[in-house]
């Protein structure tokens, strides 16, 4: 996983996969079957009741340790992909994440969930970000590390700009823009996480759970405020327009320029027309 350069939660994600395999039946996992596994993502889907991109997660886990690691073509399930529905992203309002990045009565909490709304930022991008990598004078963020390892940049908001100073003169960070307050190390997601859920609480945000939603909320208000899908595509950094064409579906200002046909219909109009129909016969 090092040699093919791996995320680090890639990485965690497959040893826990291959840890649990191995927990369930109590036995190495060089020694279990196609069919034991098959058993184990079916125990995996009735009785924990995973959700089935967890458990894609799982099947890609177990496929690069028997292909990459024991060099096994026969015994990792034999399916690709898990069929999961294709659910659209919660969006909030402005307004919503105006009260939810200004809660936080810590700064550094406030400047975090700043940072991913207003850059559009996946929580590991935002949490890996370092000093250097804020370009004041072009007005942009590198993202250095991105899904994929791709390298991207993206917008830097004035308003955040003006907020990141103000936090910067108070934290000085060294290596990381986020760090642990405990460690010096990064921020961990599950401490982001908590951040935002306790902030949107707070602000008594009833939907959009999961610091996500941040990030989706991003892409459509560009959406709404008349910004190339393109453009956006480039900024949310997807490999596909077709990732970004999702937003397409929760824009409430493209969906509000469609008509019904049931509006489109005019009964007096209809009724001239029949009229001048049976006339005419």
């Amino acid at each position: 996983m090092e040699l093919k350069n791996f995320s680090e939660n890639t990485k965690r994600s497959y040893l826990k996969t291959v840890s649990g395999l191995a927990k369930y039946y109590m036995q190495p996992p060089d020694t279990i079957t196609k069919e034991m596994i098959e058993d184990y993502l079916l125990y995996l889907q009735k009785e924990k009741q995973n959700a089935s991109t967890s458990r894609s997660v799982v099947v890609c886990g177990l496929r690069f340790f028997y292909h990459n690691v024991l060099f096994d073509e026969e015994t990792p399930p034999g399916f690709d992909f898990l069929i999961k529905p294709k659910k659209l992203p919660t969006v909030l309002s402005p307004e919503q994440v105006w009260r939810i990045i200004h809660t936080p009565t810590n700064m550094k909490h406030r400047v975090l969930l700043m940072a991913i709304y207003s850059a559009g930022l996946r929580v590991s991008e935002a949490l890996a970000l370092k000093p250097e990598d804020i370009d004041s004078t072009r007005m942009l963020i590198k993202v250095e590390n991105g899904k994929g390892g791709k390298e991207r940049y993206s917008l830097l908001s004035k308003r955040f700009l003006e907020e990141l100073r103000h936090y910067y003169k108070s934290f000085r960070p060294k290596r990381w823009l986020f760090p642990s307050s405990h460690t010096g190390e990064r921020l961990c997601y599950q401490s982001a996480r908590m951040v935002y859920e306790k902030a949107r609480n707070k602000a008594r945000v009833k939907k959009g759970p999961g610091l996500h939603t941040l990030r989706h909320s991003f892409a459509t208000h560009l959406l709404e405020a008349g910004y190339d899908i393109r453009k956006i595509q480039v900024l949310m950094g997807h490999r596909s327009l077709s990732t970004t064409m999702i937003y397409l579906h929760v824009s409430r200002q493209t969906l509000s320029k469609i008509k019904s046909p049931l509006d489109l219909f005019d009964p007096e109009t209809e009724s001239r027309k029949e009229d001048n129909d049976d006339s005419s016969n």
